[in-house]
């Protein structure tokens, strides 16, 4: 069965001009936009896009994590080591008490 033979997936009334290249259902003008070069349908960009936005926070949160994780590594770090500075004794500097 061709293109021409083909009714929108919303629209019955209304003949197909493309076939979405994800969800392969046939759509009308109205229900098919252009995205990253192809046709394809608003169900399908939405879901694109949304797996898109959700990497992207995932990609936000592990970038807070990591930073966090830096700091408290950090902030330890210059604990311990004013720690093992004020162990040294005050004889080892020149200084008599």
């Amino acid at each position: 069965m061709s293109i021409l033979d083909q009714r929108c997936f919303h629209h019955p009334s209304r003949e197909a001009v493309a076939q979405c290249p994800s969800c392969k259902r046939y759509y009308c003008r109205e229900c098919v936009t252009e995205h990253a070069g192809r046709m394809i349908c608003v169900e399908c960009v939405h879901t694109l896009t949304s797996a898109t936005h959700k990497a992207a926070r995932a990609a936000r949160a592990r970038w807070g994590i990591f930073a966090m994780a830096g700091i408290l590594i950090a902030w330890l770090a210059f604990y311990y080591l004013g720690l093992a500075l004020a162990r040294i004794p005050s004889k080892f500097h020149g200084v008599a008490s």
